[in-house]
């Protein structure tokens, strides 16, 4: 965890978390939770530079990652080809589909094991890397209001 007393750190990476524009708001932060906190696994402490925060009356707030992150919108579609071009430059990514939900767990493994990858409708994406790559890997999107 990183505090007040470490040196500062460069951001020279950053997160960025692509929505299906499509998808009532409900779905959308259930996909965005999901996600973050698969990033955040993938990640860990050390990479994701989680941050502790401690107010003025001492209270901590932790686990805060201190590299920016920002919501974005965009077209299913969009979001695949994004997710395509992020993998072939060795982007670290997370994505949430329409077979993740609706039933347990294991309801959605089988379904999503049983459907094509063609078939499948991105409900979003999480990407971490480098701030520059990412920039123009989404660029195309709109901000999330």
């Amino acid at each position: 965890m990183i505090t007040l007393k470490d040196p500062p750190v460069a951001m020279t990476k950053k997160l960025v978390a692509v929505l299906n524009e499509k998808v009532e708001a409900g779905t959308a932060v259930n996909t965005l939770a999901h996600m973050a906190l698969g990033m955040g696994t993938l990640l860990g402490p050390q990479d994701g530079l989680m941050c502790d925060y401690e107010d003025a009356s001492g209270t901590h707030h932790p686990s805060i990652s201190a590299y920016p992150f920002i919501v974005l919108k965009g077209r299913p579609t969009k979001i695949r080809e994004a997710m395509e071009a992020a993998k072939q430059a060795n982007i670290l990514t997370v994505d949430f589909v329409n077979t993740m939900t609706v039933g347990t767990y294991q309801e959605q493994l089988a379904r999503t094991k049983e459907t094509p990858h063609e078939a499948l409708e991105f409900y979003g994406a999480v990407f971490f890397g480098d701030a520059e790559l990412l920039s123009s890997l989404t660029r195309k999107f709109s901000l999330y209001k």
